[in-house]
């Protein structure tokens, strides 16, 4: 969808990102993520000419609110217990984000699952 690669989510995962229903959310976390992996050349996007129209395009054209990270996410991150073998920092403070702001998360990382019981709201994106 963002990045063109619409065949990596799911059908279901579509309509939930389609549908003008929806309110649509995304961490300024996850967002500095993504143009940390495009700078750096991890993630290809012939599709945007610099970082801003990347940024312009999740706001304007997909409708998507990128929420700060605040204090409270910040005290849920001190107090998430991290999952074995989980050592992403971006992904712990975007799941410490999600619990705060008791919004669901949608990711195809396995590792997501294991912080249901923390309060995560989590929907896999099964590719």
């Amino acid at each position: 969808m963002l990045l063109g690669e619409d065949e990596n989510l799911h059908p279901k995962i579509q309509n939930i990102l389609t549908d003008y229903n929806s309110q649509l959310f995304t961490s300024i976390v996850a967002v500095n993520e993504l143009l940390q992996l495009i700078r750096i050349g991890k993630i290809k996007s012939k599709k945007f000419k610099n970082n801003l129209e990347f940024i312009n395009t999740l706001e304007l054209d997909l409708r998507i609110t990128i929420n700060p990270f605040t204090k409270q996410h910040l005290e849920t991150l001190a107090n998430l217990t991290i999952a074995e073998n989980h050592n992403d920092p971006f992904d712990h403070a975007i799941i410490s984000q999600a619990i705060s702001d008791k919004l669901t998360l949608i990711s195809s990382d396995t590792k997501f699952k294991h912080y249901t019981s923390q309060k995560l709201k989590f929907v896999f994106n099964r590719r």
